[in-house]
């Protein structure tokens, strides 16, 4: 599922280094030709899933001045993820925050509980 303009998702808002992801059906059969049902596929430490939305990445602290003319309205920076929306994600289950919007199951990850992404463009 992509993020589009009219959809549903557009009002979720990620904070900072996390992803918001939506796992991807894992093959339910084994390579030797056994059918797992979901609760069993469900308990693995890795998972799956394509990067539906991001948060802006990691803050970077502003330094502090004790300069009383200038403008207080200093935007905060941020050092961007590496995942982008589309990606499909690889990530630690132990990292992952599991949470239902609208009756889909979603992970909320952090970076950090990222172990490899495929993206469809050439790197």
């Amino acid at each position: 599922m992509r993020l589009t303009s009219d959809n549903r998702l557009k009002k979720l808002i990620v904070i900072g280094d996390r992803l918001l992801i939506q796992p991807s059906r894992p093959n339910e059969k084994t390579t030797s030709g056994l059918y797992l049902p979901p609760g069993v596929q469900e308990k693995e430490k890795v998972q799956q899933g394509y990067v539906i939305k991001t948060g802006p990445g990691y803050a970077i602290p502003l330094p502090v001045e004790e300069e009383p003319w200038k403008n207080d309205e200093d935007k905060v920076k941020y050092i961007p993820l590496q995942a982008k929306e589309g990606d499909l994600a690889i990530f630690l289950l132990s990292g992952a925050t599991e949470v239902m919007y609208e009756g889909d199951k979603y992970f909320i990850v952090p970076q950090s509980a990222i172990l490899m992404l495929e993206r469809e463009e050439d790197l």
